[in-house]
């Protein structure tokens, strides 16, 4: 090793050193913090989050202003029109993230609901009771709403979070979290129970899957697919999260034309960046001849790009071939895959095959047919009738989200302030010992 390579050596080692040691530290604040506002009242945490929300409009100017600067550098390095989409912050959107938080206050308090109980032929009674899950770490990449999100989810539901912005995001989601942690101080909790990572470093999302030592109870990634894949392949502690959303449309026989168009239509444009946008529309065959030229050319008409079978292509010159890979992408832009399909067993195959086990939505007038779709369809947000684009944690009734999850334990679907909670049993006695 030449001395130029032994010093580069040396100092890639002091910086990894230095990253481990700044996320130590944050580990060590959010646990201690994590018990504080778990046993702060209900009414604590939620004047907090009310000043939380304050603070974020009284910040307007400064998180406007750092937003301009990561839009502008996105910009100067080509990012699409998506990834500035879901980048931007305007004030209205400011606007509604700060109400967000505020919405979240008036949720009922998740800590301490008893979720069952019972009492034994010994006369020992049983209860299981909510309890937060402790220091939740959440790593993001582009939508700097996410730092006020999943700080307001995780203080009403008793927790610290330690937030990872990306780095396209970093300076918004900065001064975001300067807001949230003004609020939290005003209502007389601890800053440290929100904390946003404040390196660029990759390495600390390293240190993070490793646990901070014991500190991290469970890590949540929003973001593409190599990053939630690279978080589920690396973690040693549990993960919430979902690879991608790719999600469909299917137009089944019964379904009425004007429905099926204004569904289609917002499932797919109404934001092209996010999860719960419609990737495949799914015609049935039954219904090709009255359904299929309109519903595509009310898509090409509106400026989204369709990539088709080859009955889909002969509607019209502007559709291109749709590839197997297609199928299964989540485009996250102004295309669209479309298929018939030959009824709603195919239509379910081709989902199951396909599909992110995110959100699918069945269009149809045939009650039993969409009561078939609706328990057979294994994805963790079914709808009838209505579009995939509400697939959202505030249009669920939860305030927000920190992410909507696809597997199969604990949180499933938008993973709101009951998700964020573990339980515990206390069990009531009056000197009962075991034989």
């Amino acid at each position: 090793m030449t001395s130029e390579s032994a010093l580069r050596a040396v100092s890639s080692d002091k910086e990894r050193g230095d990253v481990a040691a700044l996320m130590g530290d944050l580990g060590r604040r959010a646990r201690a913090a994590a018990r504080l506002v778990a046993l702060a009242p209900a009414a604590k945490r939620d004047t907090a989050l009310v000043a939380m929300a304050e603070a974020l409009r009284a910040g307007s100017a400064e998180i406007l202003a750092a937003n301009a600067l990561d839009i502008a550098d996105a910009k100067a390095n080509g990012q699409n029109a998506a990834f500035i989409d879901r980048l931007l912050l305007d004030q209205p959107r400011l606007d509604g993230v700060a109400e967000a938080v505020a919405s979240v206050a008036a949720l009922p308090d998740p800590v301490g609901r008893v979720l069952a109980s019972w009492t034994q032929p010994n006369g020992l009674r049983f209860e299981r009771v909510a309890t937060p899950l402790g220091v939740i770490a959440v790593i993001f990449e582009s939508r700097p709403n996410v730092t006020a999100d999943a700080g307001a989810l995780c203080l009403k539901s008793g927790n610290a979070a330690i937030l990872r912005a990306g780095s396209d995001s970093f300076r918004t989601s900065s001064a975001i979290a300067a807001a949230l942690r003004q609020g939290l101080e005003a209502a007389g909790l601890p800053a440290d129970a929100i904390q946003l990572v404040p390196t660029r470093d990759r390495a600390a999302v390293g240190e993070i899957l490793k646990g901070l030592d014991g500190h991290v109870d469970v890590v949540v990634p929003r973001g593409g697919k190599s990053l939630v894949a690279r978080v589920q392949s690396d973690a040693r502690v549990p993960v919430f999260a979902h690879l991608d959303g790719n999600c469909h449309v299917y137009v089944h026989a019964s379904a009425d034309l004007a429905m099926a168009r204004d569904i289609t239509l917002n499932a797919k444009l109404r934001r092209t960046g996010v999860c719960g946008a419609a990737e495949t529309l799914l015609v049935d065959e039954a219904c090709a001849a009255t359904h299929l030229a309109p519903l595509v050319t009310a898509l090409l008409d509106a400026g989204c790009a369709v990539r088709g079978d080859a009955a889909t292509q002969g509607l019209d010159a502007r559709v291109t071939s749709a590839t197997e890979q297609d199928w299964a992408t989540e485009f996250l832009d102004r295309i669209i895959a479309v298929k018939l399909v030959a009824g709603l067993d195919a239509a379910i195959d081709h989902i199951e095959r396909y599909g992110s086990h995110h959100t699918e939505a069945i269009i149809a007038n045939d009650a039993q047919a969409a009561r078939r779709f609706l328990a057979e369809v294994d994805s963790a947000i079914v709808l009838h009738n209505a579009s995939t684009q509400f697939a959202d944690g505030g249009e669920f009734g939860f305030g927000a989200e920190i992410g909507i999850a696809t597997g199969r334990m604990h949180a499933r679907g938008p993973v709101g302030v009951e998700q964020l909670c573990s339980f515990k049993y206390r069990v009531h006695g009056d000197g009962q010992i075991r034989s």
